[in-house]
């Protein structure tokens, strides 16, 4: 969230006083005015006019008012930033590099649209097929279907820019002793700023989740809940963007104690083994071995203690549709015989969990997000409290199917919500998405990217300088 706006102040140059004359007086006034004097009267004249005045009101000149220059409208100065940034103090994260076309502020406040009025947005990472695939990279018919896809095309790689802004901004502030309450809100915010959006339209593709230690996901801050993050804590930070229901889904892991490196590196080297083994008619019970395999090759010593880095096998990755942020389909992060396969045109997202504990999460903690159930959405539903239909009515409207929190609720005013939401929980209209945590005392690290499988290549979509 960067945004300088700087302006020079106004300077009256010398040329702009208006020089006294034998037929003017010396005023200091704008060279667009112009102040006449009245002659003196005599006090005969004077009279004369006085008694002209009092049968028939003067009537007013129309003032011949010379067309002023026109001004150019007075915009903010934009101070855009070198896009280079050193993550150094997260450690495992790579640094941003300079690119002189980046057109960003500090804190973020340009709309990704301004900064490519073509409408044409970067290009995520390309890999081509291989081995039976190979023939789709140049085939015109692949490449056809691709331009009859170009809209969702553009609207997942505008999502994936803001996600690239905001999560460098994000970077830029986590820090020992951070509120993650306010970091979530702020973080939020200046997606909706560079997506113009703060709905169903664009914006906010899930609550940001600031997941702590054992913590795995689906935990926010709820209102009232200032936690700090600490030196020793590992902190998953789970960020999406949308543009149309296209939803970005990634994630990264920060740790500031270099005692952690290994358990960071594991879900790194897990995530990348599973993007690279994603590819059309790849099947999920391969890409989970190869995930698991690369994971647990790791083992990390704290305290003293040296303990096996698990994949948590109950977290999957997930495909995306659009306004559902978990398709039909899951990926397993550990060995399987699922011979389900990925199929063109579907978008993904490969997240992979390494944990010191058991390897299985559970439900735990208060709950912060929730959805309405994608079945149920738009349906009529019997509900006796008024206070609950206006609740369900306002989600339905800003919402839709995606993801809120707690706190997004109180921001947009809905400040007496518990009850109405336990009914409509109660009633199956809403899911409750609770914390999913391993064992107390546990650290679990976490890495997340979303990319789709187009008909000639694979375009990993939320790659970064970064990781």
């Amino acid at each position: 969230m960067e945004s300088e706006n700087q302006g020079n102040p106004a300077a009256i140059s010398e040329e702009t006083k208006i020089e006294a004359s034998s037929e003017q007086v010396s005023l200091n006034i704008s060279p667009n005015l112009e102040t006449s004097l009245p002659s003196p009267l005599s006090s005969e004249e004077s009279n004369i006019q006085n008694i002209e005045e009092t049968k028939e009101p003067a009537k007013k000149k129309k003032k011949r008012n010379r067309k002023k220059p026109a001004k150019e409208p007075s915009a903010p100065a934009i101070i855009t930033v070198n896009r280079f940034q050193d993550n150094s103090h997260i450690r495992l994260l790579k640094n941003w590099s300079d690119n002189p076309n980046y057109l960003q502020t500090n804190p973020p406040s340009i709309p990704i649209s301004q900064q490519f009025p073509n409408n044409t947005y970067p290009i995520g990472e390309i890999s081509e097929y291989s081995g039976d695939n190979a023939y789709r990279t140049t085939s015109e018919e692949k490449r056809e279907l691709e331009r009859l896809h170009s809209y969702d095309y553009e609207n997942l790689r505008k999502a994936a820019e803001a996600h690239r802004q905001v999560r460098r901004w994000a970077q830029s502030v986590l820090k020992p002793g951070i509120d993650l309450h306010d970091f979530c809100e702020e973080l939020e915010n200046y997606s909706r700023i560079l997506l113009e959006g703060d709905g169903t339209i664009a914006g906010v593709g899930f609550p940001t989740g600031a997941n702590l230690n054992h913590i795995a996901a689906h935990w926010t801050p709820n209102p009232g809940d200032h936690a700090i993050l600490g030196y020793d804590d590992v902190c998953k930070i789970d960020i999406g963007c949308h543009v149309s229901g296209r939803i970005i889904d990634s994630a990264f892991t920060v740790a500031f104690n270099p005692k952690f490196d290994n358990l960071v590196h594991a879900t790194q080297d897990a995530t990348n083994e599973g993007v690279k083994h994603a590819a059309v008619d790849a099947r999920f019970g391969e890409i989970g071995e190869a995930i698991q395999e690369a994971l647990e090759s790791y083992e990390i010593e704290l305290d003293g203690k040296t303990y096996p880095i698990k994949a948590i096998r109950n977290l999957n990755g997930h495909s995306i549709e659009p306004y559902h942020i978990h398709g039909k389909k899951s990926i397993r992060i550990v060995k399987s015989n699922d011979q389900t396969k990925m199929e063109e045109g579907e978008l993904y997202a490969i997240e992979t969990f390494g944990s010191t504990g058991k390897g299985l999460v559970h439900d735990d903690l208060e709950n912060s997000h929730h959805a309405i159930d994608f079945d149920m959405f738009g349906k009529p539903v019997p509900l006796r409290d008024n206070k609950a239909r206006a609740l369900l009515r306002h989600i339905e409207k800003k919402y839709g199917t995606l993801p809120w929190s707690r706190r997004q609720l109180q921001r947009d005013g809905e400040t007496k919500h518990i009850l109405p939401l336990k009914n409509l929980i109660n009633a199956g209209i809403v899911n409750p998405y609770p914390p999913l945590c391993d064992i107390h005392g546990s650290y679990v690290s976490q890495m997340e990217h979303t990319f789709i499988i187009r008909p000639t290549c694979k375009e990993v979509l939320s790659r970064g300088d970064d990781y």
